[in-house]
């Protein structure tokens, strides 16, 4: 397994960004991807990126597709979530996970570890 951690939420307005990391150790070896959930709602796949060498690629949800920008630096074995233009609807604990599979979906059994999560809250 991998060891995840993630950073960066915090508290910001409608409209504002926020770039969330997540350092991985050892090291990447498949997929990573962002996943959050808010209060009362069932877990949601945010993004996912795979990348290895020459080979890149990116899924995002509907809901924050254009808005959101998830990015990997191999170098620092971290992956980013770079939001902008958040919505309050976007308010949910994110969290950082590793899959084994390359090219993974966005569907958390994919993924076998997990950050702690960080909080975001986007108000109106």
């Amino acid at each position: 397994q991998v060891h995840l951690v993630e950073s960066g939420g915090g508290s910001v307005q409608a409209g504002g960004s926020l770039r969330l990391s997540c350092a991985a150790s050892p090291y990447i070896r498949g997929s990573m991807g962002w996943f959050r959930r808010a209060p009362g709602k069932e877990r949601e796949g945010v993004a996912r990126i795979y990348k290895r060498g020459s080979a890149a690629g990116s899924l995002y949800a509907d809901s924050v597709k254009g808005r959101f920008t998830i990015s990997q630096d191999n170098a620092k074995n971290t992956v980013y979530l770079q939001m902008n233009s958040v919505k309050p609807e976007d308010t949910a604990m994110y969290y950082c996970a590793h899959s084994p599979t390359p090219w993974a979906g966005l569907d958390g059994a994919q993924f076998d570890s997990w950050g702690q999560g960080t909080q975001v809250t986007v108000s109106s």
